[in-house]
């Protein structure tokens, strides 16, 4: 008989308060999803970690990283800190921190070959590298590239690097920068850990767009950018070859008759490339968009509440099953059951209680 597939779910979170949100919560959080149901049952909770507000897991599932949102009154920049993760009961222990040469930081990824950390540090407006060790542990950067320029809105005073994530491939490293309404284009030099400079080094979006998450299509063709300050979502053509990027279509992220202030938060894609949903903190709804195969261009589904407030960071399970979504403000993550044949969520009624989430990722595993 085939085992039962599970997966896990390490879910970060604010753990201090902050001028933008009252964080409450002990650290990362571990939860197991029912893959059948949707349910979700608490783990473990791994404490002694300030404001782990954004997670990744590499590739093997072995190790998460963890940004740590230092802000001034902590210190002159923020850090990162690496963990190993327990095979038999999923339980994060500390391996080691390095500091992330920035503040604020707000995003990380691992490139291609699982060597290389890619940290975004937000206050800062800055980016670096952070090699990984055999054991798992960070090494301190090898580069960190400050961004420059601003918007003309407010919260555009300069520029925030908000996100950085490779393409397929491994060829390029992208780096979203909303204060600087720009996406930033490197090379990845895996032997030094640099980041050189590209051909064609950006994309400018349209001012006052303010671009904050990206994902990729699996195809590695087109890419989907959810823009905070205008509610927007814009597809982009990518060529892998020159690293160039190019705007095909920019759809909206509310419907037509929604009031009050909103800010575009995350971004998701199915594993099959069908289907695209992003966040709308104010609006509190899930947005979801169909997929043109061919063309990469979206077209407008649907609308479903996420059933708290500030619906902060979305994952996908790898099986396409469910969406899960953070609830920043109502300490929350709802999880809904993604019609395969349309896009559409339909709320599974199972939520976690969790103080303040941001982040969740998903590790698939057997057993």
């Amino acid at each position: 008989m085939e085992l039962q597939r599970k997966a896990t779910l390490y879910i970060g979170t604010y753990t201090k308060k902050e001028a933008h949100v009252d964080g409450r919560g002990e650290g990362i959080y571990v939860y197991e999803l029912d893959l059948l149901s949707g349910a979700l049952t608490y783990v473990s909770t791994t404490p002694d970690t300030i404001n782990p507000s954004f997670l990744a897991v590499d590739s093997s599932g072995r190790h998460l990283y963890a940004v740590n949102e230092h802000y001034e009154d902590l210190g002159p920049h923020g850090t990162v800190t690496a963990f190993v993760i327990d095979p038999t009961t999923w339980g994060l222990t500390r391996l080691n921190v390095q500091s992330s040469h920035g503040l604020a930081p707000c995003y990380i990824s691992l490139d291609g070959t699982g060597r290389y950390a890619l940290v975004a540090n937000y206050l800062t407006g800055n980016v670096c590298v952070l090699p990984v060790r055999e054991d798992g542990s960070l090494a301190p950067a090898t580069h960190v590239v400050q961004h420059d320029g601003g918007g003309r809105r407010a919260d555009q005073d300069g520029p925030h690097a908000h996100c950085i994530l490779t393409s397929r491939g491994n060829r390029h490293v992208l780096a979203v920068d909303k204060g600087a309404d720009k996406i930033m284009v490197y090379r990845l030099d895996t032997e030094r850990g640099m980041l050189l400079a590209s051909s064609h080094p950006w994309l400018k979006l349209r001012p006052g767009t303010g671009p904050r998450h990206i994902t990729f299509h699996p195809s590695g063709r087109f890419l989907y950018c959810i823009n905070e300050l205008d509610s927007t979502i814009a597809v982009l053509g990518y060529d892998a070859e020159p690293g160039t990027l190019e705007e095909l279509q920019r759809v909206p992220t509310l419907p037509p008759e929604a009031k009050g202030p909103n800010s575009g938060a995350d971004i998701r894609i199915t594993p099959s490339g069908r289907f695209v949903y992003g966040s709308n903190r104010g609006h509190n709804s899930i947005v979801i968009y169909a997929v043109d195969e061919v063309t990469g261009k979206l077209s407008y589904v649907g609308h479903e509440p996420s059933l708290g407030a500030c619906p902060r960071g979305c994952a996908i399970d790898p099986t396409g099953t469910f969406l899960l979504v953070a609830n920043q403000d109502t300490s929350s993550i709802s999880t809904f059951r993604i019609d395969q044949e349309t896009g559409r969520l339909a709320a599974t009624g199972h939520t976690a209680q969790v103080p303040t989430p941001v982040c969740v990722q998903v590790l698939l595993r057997d057993g």
